[in-house]
This record gives C-alpha cells, sequence and structure tokens, in this order.
C-alpha cells in the first residue's frame, strides 16, 4: 500500500534511484469537438493536425503580439485532445481560448479534478514501467483508463480517478510532492510558465524551439508573425537558464535576481520556476541570451546568496 503523499519537498542529495510524485500542481484542458482539433491548431505553435495517437508535443499558445499565456504538453486520451500545464496557468488560458472557441464546433473544459498525474523517475523508472504495463517504447502508450508518456528517461501517468486506485496502491515506495517533480523539470530546462508570466515572453525566449514546440511549416495561428519573424530576422536577446546555488531568503517567482559585473551588480532576469530546500535552490529564469554561461548570479537583498548556470541538456544552436 503507497503511503500518502507526505514526504518532504525536493531534496538535492543523491536521487533516488526509483521516484514517484505526485503532480498535483499540474492541471489537465480537454479539447473535443467536432472541430476542437482543428480549432486548437490555429491556436498554438504546435502542429496539431500532424499529431499522431502515439505521440505527445510540447507547445504554447500566445497572445496576437506572440507573447505566451501558456507553455504545455499536448495529447490524445481516446477521443479527446488533452493539453496539460500548470494549473494557474490553465485557469487563465482556458477564457483566453474560450472566446474564440465560441466561434467553432469545439468544447473546452478544465477536467484536472478528474485525472491522476504521476511522475515516474530515476534509472529503475523504465524497469518498473515496463513490469507493470508491458514494454513501452513508444512516446504515448494508451494504458487502462489513460495514457503513459515517455519523456526522455522519465515517465508521466495520466490516468483517471477511479482506475488510478490499483495503480496507487501498487505502489511500495513513497510518493513524493510535486517539488521532487518540477526539480527534475528545471534540470531538464523545460519551460513550465506560470500564470504570472503570462503576456511576457515570445516562445523562443523559453527555449520553445529547442524541445520541438515550435513548428514552423505549419499554418496560421495565434502570433505566428512575431514567432517566425524572430527565427528568419532574428532579434531574440533572451533564453531560458538553468540556475543552481544557495540563498537563505524563501524565492518567488517575483524574486529579483542579479548578475556580477565589473563594479558591483545589475538587476537581471525573471524566474519561470523554482525548488528551494533549506538554502539550497534550483530554477529556471529567462536572462539576456549573452549571458556568459561562467557568469555569478545571486539573489537581489540577498548578498550572500550565489547562483552559478547550469549547462542546458539541449542546444539552442539553431535559433536564429
Amino acid at each position: 500500500m503507497t503511503q500518502s503523499v507526505s514526504q518532504p519537498a525536493w531534496n538535492p542529495s543523491e536521487p533516488a534511484p526509483l521516484i514517484f510524485a505526485n503532480l498535483s500542481h499540474m492541471g489537465l484542458m480537454s479539447v473535443t469537438g467536432e472541430q476542437g482539433r482543428s480549432f486548437i491548431h490555429g491556436q498554438v505553435t504546435t502542429d496539431i493536425s500532424s499529431l499522431e495517437s502515439n505521440q505527445w508535443r510540447w507547445g504554447a499558445h500566445c497572445d496576437p503580439k506572440g507573447k505566451m499565456l501558456a507553455s504545455f504538453r499536448t495529447f490524445s486520451v481516446a477521443d479527446a485532445l488533452f493539453m496539460m500545464m500548470p494549473k494557474d496557468t490553465l485557469a487563465a488560458d482556458l477564457p483566453q481560448l474560450a472566446k474564440y472557441a465560441v466561434f467553432s464546433k469545439a468544447d473546452l473544459v478544465d477536467v484536472s479534478a478528474d485525472w491522476t498525474i504521476l511522475g515516474v523517475a530515476g534509472e529503475q523508472a523504465q524497469e518498473w514501467v515496463n513490469n507493470y504495463f508491458g514494454e513501452i517504447t513508444q512516446e504515448l502508450t494508451e494504458i487502462p483508463g489513460g495514457v503513459l508518456l515517455k519523456d526522455g528517461e522519465r515517465f508521466i501517468i495520466v490516468i483517471e480517478k477511479a482506475p488510478s486506485e490499483p495503480l496507487l496502491s501498487s505502489i511500495n515506495t513513497p510518493i513524493q510532492e510535486s517539488s521532487a517533480w518540477q526539480a527534475l523539470e528545471i534540470q531538464a530546462g523545460l519551460p513550465n510558465l506560470g500564470a504570472s508570466h503570462q503576456g511576457q515572453f515570445v516562445p523562443q525566449m523559453c527555449n520553445v524551439q529547442a524541445i520541438n514546440g515550435i513548428s514552423f511549416q505549419k499554418g496560421c495561428y495565434m502570433g505566428q508573425e512575431t514567432i517566425a519573424r524572430m527565427k528568419y530576422r532574428g532579434g531574440n536577446k533572451r533564453a531560458l537558464y538553468i540556475l543552481s546555488g544557495t540563498s537563505s531568503q524563501t524565492l518567488a517567482l517575483d524574486s529579483r535576481l542579479e548578475l556580477a559585473i565589473e563594479d558591483g551588480f545589475k538587476k537581471v532576469g525573471t524566474i519561470i520556476e523554482l525548488v528551494q530546500s533549506g538554502d539550497q535552490v534550483l530554477l529556471t529564469a529567462v536572462l539576456p541570451n549573452d549571458t556568459e554561461n561562467s557568469a555569478k548570479l545571486r539573489v537581489a537583498d540577498d548578498e550572500a546568496s550565489s547562483l552559478t548556470i547550469q549547462p542546458l541538456p539541449y542546444s539552442l544552436e539553431d535559433e536564429a
């Protein structure tokens, strides 16, 4: 029988060989209806029309100026298209999409309360998944009551509440809080945009193009002109960075960062996602894209704090 979700938040010590995490911070939007997929295709950066039933993709929903309102993973569950994103972002983004959906035969619903989202990670994750569900090799696999997303060496189980009970009961390892998963997302350089940062960044400023979240071949969608111009004409001056270090302050997404310069420090950047355990912090932040990997940063108003840039697990070289 699995234990309740009462384990400590992200722990920066040696990672466990098998981690289960309750992704309670993530929400699900379902898109159904005769024109559901075509409607979403015309709103987001992802090529929804070419998305196969055994695939999932990253994407972004932008305003007319090309600034992100949401970043998400999208995939199919039976006849529905799902969009998974932080719950606060979903609550703010769904009404934005719904404004235009009234002109299409598309139904958009927040179904977060009906589903369990569980993350599986660690060097034994593949073995556990294969033992429970059978050999998993595809990006997306249908399972009883839901789907299983393969994300590199990690997995995300999206399953209806009732079928999730036997699954959860079979797990004899304590289930971690969501921050354990967020730490892995940060280390992967993923752009989990919170509602507080809506309308601030063009997708390339959060490296969405580097994780195959933008199709530059698809037809028109909201904000396409700005996003295409940034690729083909240049002009992007920012990128998503991974930072780790220490701070005695309790950080939040609105905490300010400072970059060490020759004669002191200057305020710079915006925190996108963060986890903290004591004075240990790990975060993603949008910084000027000419920031050197050797740069030293700190938290504003915490002179003893120290943050260093960690290497991204993907390349930004294709960005124009």
